[in-house]
């Protein structure tokens, strides 16, 4: 019973020496500081070939990110128009300043017509000029006179240009199709029929050209109509002078005039008479009867 009581109490004082040795190798563990971190590589700013964008990317063999691409905005093709209508003082004057404005603004007229009628001198003219100077021309033509009508019209024709250009294409690569199969056509049948549907594609392109070069045209140059006139003085001519003598013939001719006019009438009205005076014989007949 001593003995086993004995290396009882052994075993505890045993135990508790290995848990206090423990508890200052925890304390000294939870005492020392942590472990530092490995930092990251640093990043080095990179462009990409386009210099659309800047990346960022690692020193170590990181590859760079794809590039974005970026739409450019499309340009708007616009026809611009002005028509002006001025009254001027003097119309070889405002001619001449027209000429000289339309020349300092890089454009050029294209038409020009001039009449006189309905006491007005009147010239109209076509001008073509580009858009940057269509604006400053239009406002000095409007100093020239006095603006009684003035009108201004802008069309858009940026997809209606794309889809000319569009069928342009689609047309000449059809022509390049054709090209090739009458290469290698071996009968006669086949050569005509593939040149007749390059006839039609041909004067197809050729239309689609034309509207092309229409549109490419009236973009590069606005054009105004401007109508300048001047009234011109009006003659009255005097009064005729009358003589006595001149005044007796034109009242014998006033009076023939009269008479053979009642003559005339008096004619063209003998149905009338030839009935009134048959009216008038049956009535007579009739009183007479009835009086006997």
């Amino acid at each position: 019973m001593k003995n086993t009581l004995g290396a009882a109490l052994g075993l505890a004082a045993l135990l508790c020496g290995c848990s206090q040795e423990r508890k200052p190798e925890e304390n000294r563990l939870a005492r020392a500081p942590a472990p530092l971190l490995l930092a990251a590589p640093p990043l080095q700013e990179t462009k990409n070939e386009d210099q659309q964008e800047v990346i960022a990317t690692p020193d170590q063999g990181a590859l760079p990110k794809p590039a974005v691409a970026r739409v450019a905005a499309v340009p708007r093709l616009l026809i611009y128009h002005a028509a002006l209508r001025l009254k001027v003082a003097s119309l070889p004057r405002a001619s001449a300043r027209l000429d000289s404005l339309v020349r300092r603004s890089g454009g050029y007229t294209s038409a020009a017509t001039e009449v006189r009628e309905d006491g007005q001198w009147r010239q109209e003219t076509t001008i073509r000029v580009r858009p940057g100077g269509f604006g400053s021309l239009l406002g000095a033509l409007a100093q020239l006179g006095t603006v009684e009508e003035k009108k201004l019209t802008t069309d858009d024709v940026t997809a209606e240009r794309a889809d000319v250009a569009a069928r342009l294409r689609t047309k000449r690569a059809v022509e390049q199709r054709c090209l090739a199969l009458l290469g290698q056509a071996r009968k006669v049948s086949d050569m005509l029929e593939i040149e007749e549907k390059m006839g039609g594609v041909r004067e197809e392109i050729e239309s689609t050209e034309s509207r092309l070069k229409t549109l490419d045209d009236e973009v590069g140059y606005s054009t105004i109509t401007l109508t300048c006139y001047q009234l011109l003085p009006i003659a009255t001519p005097d009064a005729p002078v009358v003589s006595l003598g001149s005044r007796l013939v034109g009242a014998l001719y006033g009076g023939w005039e009269l008479t053979t006019g009642l003559l005339i009438g008096a004619v063209s009205v003998w149905p009338l008479l030839v009935l009134g005076l048959a009216g008038w014989w049956a009535a007579r007949r009739w009183r007479r009867r009835a009086a006997v």
